[in-house]
């Protein structure tokens, strides 16, 4: 397999920012499974009906959010991206650094579609409405997307998938037919704990 030399860039960068980010101490680190977790690693997008340089490009966008995560230190936010189009999730409960994040993700190049699902609330507002804890929110995420994977007629590899602390699971990706899109959404759907699906597929051959 060969590789574009601007995957090998993306690669690089984000061994200096996940570098970076062991560096640093307290909650800031319980942000390391995101790292790793997401986005899926260029090898296992190399199979994706996609070229190299178009999955470079997503690469070389995660890598920089995940610079601004590193940088605010926050441990509550999540990112999935595809063909450009980057969602974020997340909860914040402090002003400066939901606005500091909000603006260094608005400042990332290259993304073509922003949806934009971070949320500032304070502790008081997040115990009344009884909301997930991050780690349960996790759970919550890499069950939906290990439904994706073995469901007949559905390539899990085109999809990705990520939830938040209100029980909403996000679906992006490309459908290569409305019924997959349906059979896909129906298994985010599909789960315990699972109080409402985001629909950012697209249908395309």
């Amino acid at each position: 397999m060969t590789i574009h030399p601007s995957a090998y860039d993306s690669m690089r960068r984000f061994a200096a920012a996940l570098v970076a980010f062991v560096g640093l101490a307290g909650p800031a680190a319980a942000q390391l499974g995101d790292l790793l977790f997401a986005p899926k690693t260029l090898i296992d997008r190399a199979i994706e009906a996609r070229s190299m340089a178009d999955i470079a490009r997503d690469n070389a966008i995660v890598v920089d959010v995940n610079a601004v995560m590193v940088d605010v230190g926050t441990v509550s936010v999540s990112t999935e991206i595809y063909e450009q189009r980057l969602l974020v999730t997340g909860l914040f409960d402090d002003t400066a650094k939901y606005e500091k994040f909000r603006k260094g993700v608005r400042a990332v190049k290259g993304v073509r579609k922003l949806y934009w699902h971070v949320v500032l609330m304070n502790e008081k507002d997040r115990k009344a409405k009884k909301l997930l804890g991050w780690s349960d929110v996790l759970v919550l995420r890499t069950k939906a997307g290990a439904r994706m994977v073995g469901t007949r007629g559905v390539a899990d590899v085109n999809f990705r998938v990520t939830a938040d602390p209100f029980g909403t699971v996000y679906l992006i990706g490309r459908a290569r037919s409305a019924e997959e899109k349906k059979k896909a959404l129906a298994r985010a759907k599909d789960g315990d704990g699972v109080r409402k699906v985001v629909d950012y597929v697209v249908v395309r051959p």
